[in-house]
């Protein structure tokens, strides 16, 4: 399973905005700017994202973006399944593709290994919140500690 670029720079810009938002609502100007992303195709995601209610749009001068929910309560299994639809490895452990008819499925034991991939994989992702990345990110650059000598 590859992400495409519409859910890698979803998570990327999501991600910009949590640790932009103390400063307020975000242009996407900014976020396209410090992620390297096009702008048009931002406008793009962010219409899916606020559809979702992943993100709030503000207008005026001051406009721009904000996150629908705390970065605590957005994970990227959110943000991916706005944008790519569901996370599965396989369609044959895709929900409602009628796939669950196959003819094979009850003795078919790749399908069980396929269910247990796309169950670590959500979980994975549904684990890990947009305040987390921020977190580590933070511990990255070595914001927030204080050395003394």
């Amino acid at each position: 399973m590859r992400l495409s670029t519409k859910g890698r720079y979803g998570v990327r810009a999501m991600f910009d905005l949590a640790m932009h938002s103390q400063e307020g609502a975000v242009t996407l100007k900014s976020v396209a700017q410090r992620e390297h992303i096009s702008e048009k195709y931002l406008e793009h995601l962010f219409a899916s994202l606020k559809k979702a209610g992943l993100v709030h749009s503000v207008r005026g001068a001051q406009g721009g973006y904000r996150l629908g929910r705390s970065p605590e309560e957005i994970t990227l299994g959110d943000i991916i399944r706005v944008l790519e639809g569901p996370i599965s490895p396989t369609e044959c452990v895709l929900e409602g593709t009628g796939s669950e008819d196959c003819i094979r499925a009850p003795e078919c034991v790749m399908r069980l290994v396929w269910c247990r991939v796309k169950e670590q994989i959500n979980a994975v992702l549904d684990d890990v919140t947009l305040a987390d990345i921020c977190e580590e990110q933070r511990k990255m650059r070595g914001e927030g500690f204080m050395y003394h000598i």
